[in-house]
């Protein structure tokens, strides 16, 4: 294989990782096409072009050019990349239950990669139809490709967060639709979440759906449930979002936040709490540059990575996070991160102002996380990763 498709036009972020691995694979001598999701009419007939069967293949995220595309199926709903050879390669950065309505589009050749074995656990027993690849965890982007990356005394901001902020309250309306007796179901299920940190997302909802509806239980009917479920991934998201945040103002450390929806956050000290516009990957990436620390809370992924981790450590920020057992076992802990614990947030300020007032000991950790990340965790590796497992051996 030594052509490949991919795709810019969709999400913001998506397009930028996109953009970096197509750097890479241009490296490796591979011949990019880049088809653009907002002008499908102008790029299909120059795609058909580009295509050499048994030569060329498809390389995106989150399902982009397999989610029913104008331009790329027939009125019987099959794909284009089945009559002219194309495999595909998928890699997707949410959980799977996101997407089951994209099952009926994928091509016949397809392969899809997980950021979170959680994810693959999940692919692979409600999906085992679908081919899988290696694990991919997401990767982090350098900006200060110079080499040049600021000091301690170089970054006037003490702790940037980059990330959209949604009241969990929004979804009241979806909690309340069905009744009390779904209410106290959700309820229950994000009361527990809470409590337990340390459950996956799968785990959660399969337990409380066993627990609260065990006539209705099979395999089938779980399956059947999951999608009806992304709202309470994106209520926990959130409400771990604004509480980590929250704590931080609240304790009189100020954090410079970039993304939509902050104004909404409640708290005691607004004055700790700097709100600015939402922005595009680029951006947010240099003032990861201005931050002596950068926070992150997972969006619940406990067994992968976020790409918020990498790109801190890459562009020298001190990186705070919660755990996730992927990150566990290849960072270290004071060393290359600093973790903290999503169950003892009374504990975070503290964490945070130690290291803000700590030269020597920020220096040795963002040295050591620099080195870490530029080695093993850039989307020049995950693109790597893609050609050695994959497209190699095509």
């Amino acid at each position: 294989m030594k052509k490949l498709i991919m795709y810019t036009g969709g999400i913001e972020t998506l397009m930028y990782f996109t953009l970096q691995m197509g750097k890479t694979f241009e490296r490796l001598g591979y011949e990019i096409f880049y088809y653009d999701l907002r002008d499908e009419a102008g790029c299909i007939k120059k795609l058909k072009r580009f295509v050499r069967p048994g030569e060329t293949i498809s390389v995106g995220f989150n399902y982009n050019g397999c989610s029913g595309e104008e331009f790329l199926y027939d009125k019987n709903n099959k794909h284009l990349f089945d009559e002219l050879g194309v495999p595909m390669i998928n890699t997707v950065v949410d959980h799977p239950m996101y997407y089951h309505k994209f099952e009926p589009y994928l091509p016949a050749d397809y392969i899809q990669l997980s950021i979170d074995t959680e994810h693959e656990d999940y692919i692979k027993r409600f999906f085992p139809e679908i081919k899988r690849g290696p694990f991919l965890p997401l990767a982090g982007s350098l900006i200060c490709e110079d080499g040049l990356i600021p000091t301690y005394d170089e970054r006037p901001v003490d702790v940037v967060f980059a990330g959209n902020y949604n009241p969990p309250e929004i979804h009241e309306p979806v909690i309340k639709r069905n009744g009390p007796e779904y209410e106290k179901f959700y309820r229950d299920l994000i009361d527990d979440i809470i409590a337990h940190t340390d459950l996956t997302m799968t785990e959660a909802i399969e337990k409380h759906i066993k627990e609260s509806f065990p006539d209705e239980y099979s395999e089938e009917s779980l399956k059947e449930t999951f999608p009806y479920m992304i709202m309470i991934d994106l209520y926990i998201r959130h409400y771990f979002r604004a509480e980590v945040v929250k704590t931080l103002v609240d304790a009189g450390v100020k954090v410079d936040v970039y993304g939509k929806g902050w104004e909404c956050l409640k708290v005691k000290h607004p004055e700790n709490l700097i709100a600015h516009d939402n922005t595009d990957s680029r951006t947010c990436l240099k003032k990861m540059c201005e931050a002596k620390v950068s926070l992150n809370v997972m969006p619940w992924f406990k067994h992968g990575a976020h790409d918020r981790v990498f790109s801190s450590m890459l562009n020298g920020a001190v990186c705070v996070t919660d755990k996730s057992s992927y990150l566990t076992s290849e960072l270290k802990n004071d060393e290359e991160v600093l973790f903290y614990d999503l169950e003892d947030l009374n504990s975070l300020p503290d964490m945070v102002k130690e290291i803000l007032s700590d030269k020597n000991r920020w220096n040795k950790i963002q040295k050591q996380a620099y080195e870490k990340s530029i080695a093993s965790h850039t989307w020049e590796q995950r693109a790597i990763t893609i050609h050695k497992e994959l497209l190699s051996k095509y």
